[in-house]
């Protein structure tokens, strides 16, 4: 019920940022599911969309087993 927020580890990892414009761009990877998003981030707001492949389809990560 409680959680040591010491203890917590980060939930996404950033793969990638990018300057863009007046803004940023980052790539996220949940680390619990692998999905990939984008965030884009400028100065009148921002967004967050899963990213897609050239099918359609979410783009998933491996992830690590260790967890």
């Amino acid at each position: 019920m409680f959680r040591d927020k010491n203890k917590e580890e980060k939930r996404f990892d950033e793969k990638l940022v990018q300057n863009y414009q007046h803004g940023l761009i980052y790539i996220l990877v949940d680390r619990k599911t692998g999905v990939n998003y984008m965030h884009v981030w400028n100065t009148q707001g921002s967004g967050l969309t899963p990213l897609l492949d050239e099918n359609g389809k979410v783009i998933v990560d491996p992830i690590d087993g260790s967890e």
